[in-house]
Formats: C-alpha cells, sequence, structure tokens
C-alpha cells in the first residue's frame, strides 16, 4: 500500500512529518510517497538521520506551501501548486492508494471534494474524529467541515458515520445518535428536528434518538451526529477538556513528597489513563464522503501522531469503508 502525505502541512512540518513517515514505513509495512520541496525535505531529513529512509520515499516535488491562513478555495488556484493540492492530484490520478494532510482543514475539504470528488449520491464529505470514551471510542459526524447543514445531510453523516464505525472500528450494529439540547424529539431547532425524522426513519442504521453532549464521554453512542459547528465545538471542549483534567491529575501529584510516592504506587494506572484520554492515539480523522481515502491529521502533530495517523489510513483503505459507504448510499 502506498500512501501520500502531505509533507509541509501542520505546525511541525517538514521534519516530525518525515520522523513520522520513517518509523510508519518500517512498523506498519507501507510504502509512502512525500509532496514538498525536494531539497528542504532532504535538508531536514539529513538533520534528523533519516536520509537513507528519505530515500527510499517518492518525492512529489513542489516548492508552493499552503498555509493555515490561506483562503480555502486556494487549493484550487492560488496553491494550486502546494504540497496538498499536488498530492491530492496524485491520489485522483491513482498515485496512491490514500492522502494525509495535517495543513489547513477547510483547504483539505474543499480539495477532497473539487479533487478528488465524493462518493456518488454523498452530498457533503464530513470531518470524521474519533474520540475516546470511559467505554468505547465514538466518532463525531461532521466534526467540521460544513457549518451549514441541512436535514439530509445530517442524515447523510450519520449512515457514513455507522459503516465506517462497522467496517473500520469493529462496532456491531452502531448507536447513531444526534447532538441535541435534550433527549426529546421535539428538542432542538427545525434542523435537529427535521434530522430527527429522517434519522428515525432510516432502516439502514440502528438510531437511538437525541443524545446531550454531557453524556459523551460514556460511550452513549457510537456515532454522534450533528451539524460541522456543533461537532467542532464538541470535539475542541472535549480535547481540552481531557488535557486541563490530566493537567490538574498531574498539579495534584506533584503537590507533595506523599503525593509523589502515592503517584508512584499507582503509575501504571495513571499512564493507562493518559493513554485511554489522549486522542492522539487514533492520530486524526478521515473525511468521510470523499471517493477515496482522505484524512486530517491533527495540526500540531508530533512524529507518534503521525505514525498513528498512519496505521489509521492503512487500516482504514484496507477496510474497503469507501465502496461500503457507496453500497449503503445506493440502497
Amino acid at each position: 500500500m502506498r500512501i501520500i502525505v502531505d509533507g509541509f502541512g501542520g505546525d511541525n512540518a517538514p521534519g516530525e512529518i518525515l520522523l513520522g513517515c520513517a518509523r510508519a514505513m518500517e512498523e506498519l509495512g507501507i510504502d509512502i510517497s512525500v509532496a514538498g520541496d525536494k531539497d528542504k525535505l532532504l535538508k531536514s531529513a539529513r538533520e534528523l538521520g533519516l536520509e537513507g529512509s528519505f530515500n527510499r520515499m517518492e518525492v512529489l516535488h513542489c516548492t508552493d506551501v499552503l498555509s493555515m491562513e490561506d483562503e480555502p478555495d486556494s487549493v484550487l488556484k492560488a496553491k494550486s501548486g502546494s504540497s496538498m493540492a499536488v498530492g491530492l492530484r496524485a491520489l485522483c490520478e491513482g498515485g496512491g492508494d490514500a492522502f494525509a494532510s495535517a495543513g489547513n482543514s477547510g483547504a483539505l475539504a474543499v480539495g477532497a471534494t473539487m479533487i478528488v470528488k465524493r462518493i456518488k449520491g454523498v452530498k457533503r464529505i464530513a470531518f470524521a474524529p474519533v474520540l475516546p470514551t470511559t467505554k468505547t471510542p465514538f466518532m463525531i459526524s461532521d466534526g467540521g467541515a460544513n457549518v451549514q447543514c441541512r436535514p439530509e445531510m445530517l442524515l447523510q453523516f450519520g449512515l457514513m458515520g455507522s459503516v465506517y464505525m462497522e467496517k473500520v472500528m469493529g462496532v456491531k450494529n452502531p448507536r447513531v445518535g444526534l447532538v441535541n439540547l435534550g433527549t426529546e424529539e421535539h428538542k432542538g431547532d427545525d434542523l435537529r428536528k427535521e434530522a430527527h425524522a429522517l434519522l428515525k426513519g432510516c432502516g439502514g442504521m440502528n438510531f437511538i434518538g437525541n443524545i446531550e453532549p454531557r453524556d459523551l464521554p460514556y460511550g452513549m453512542c457510537d456515532v454522534a451526529v450533528a451539524d460541522g459547528f456543533t461537532g467542532n465545538t464538541v470535539l475542541k471542549l472535549y480535547e481540552g477538556t481531557a488535557l486541563a483534567m490530566m493537567g490538574m491529575v498531574k498539579d495534584i501529584f506533584k503537590k507533595s513528597l506523599k503525593n509523589k510516592l502515592a503517584a508512584g504506587m499507582i503509575y501504571g494506572d495513571l499512564q493507562g489513563l493518559k493513554k485511554t484520554m489522549d486522542y492522539n492515539s487514533y492520530g486524526g480523522a478521515p473525511l468521510i464522503g470523499a471517493a477515496k481515502p482522505v484524512f486530517k491529521m491533527h495540526g500540531n502533530t508530533k512524529a507518534y501522531a503521525v505514525q498513528s495517523a498512519l496505521k489509521l489510513v492503512r487500516d482504514c483503505t484496507e477496510s474497503g469503508y469507501v465502496e461500503a459507504i457507496g453500497a449503503a448510499l445506493e440502497k
């Protein structure tokens, strides 16, 4: 399998991107094509002692870089020669099996839609990050690609998320919930009410009704359906709360010698908790609905998260989730 990686996407590119790619090639048995300025990539690889691994990578040479401040549609015009655009075109043309980038989220969504294209019948591509809970992980669909949505789009987000969780995460008959102000059917605005009716009437998924955001950390559903504004708000708050709580726990155990000794006694459990709550362990999020596998890695991603993301990309691509979503939509 060959995965195309945006070598200049994200805050820590290209160094951490190359480190993660090198480790992924060694441990995952995948081939890598990296898009970006060949001279700058080679310089970074030499500084990191990765020249041997870099020589095994295919380089899709381009000198332009799409920044986080660029407008999303610049991937199609002003920055059509950027590493993101070049990588997406290579995927579209059969130069690889999947594409991953830690770059501009809006541009990636536009590029996936306009360059890679959508699965037949898909109205909008959605970001679909998977997050940890006290039980099993859940997916937010949409996590930020579509701020304004129609009810039928939320229906598709639920259906696509359900297929993904079953094919990739191994969840049988995934529970799909609609993020809302309350659990009663009459709660929410017109969008939520109409989407609820569509989801309830769809025989292709296990819709469990409305779900309140406070219940998400307890594993009350496997797919949380939301418009992109709501989904991204939930995502950012979820990540921030997890980091804040882990920081508070760390501060408590550093408070005194007694607390430090207590921490030493439960060190393994603390490490397990940290791993459970670390969203980086999932590496990134698929853009479900794209005609070929496209993945968004975290913008501040480092080598460990890049490696995790590429493992996710490999496993997802091998699962055939794109084809499964297409088949589900046809029904």
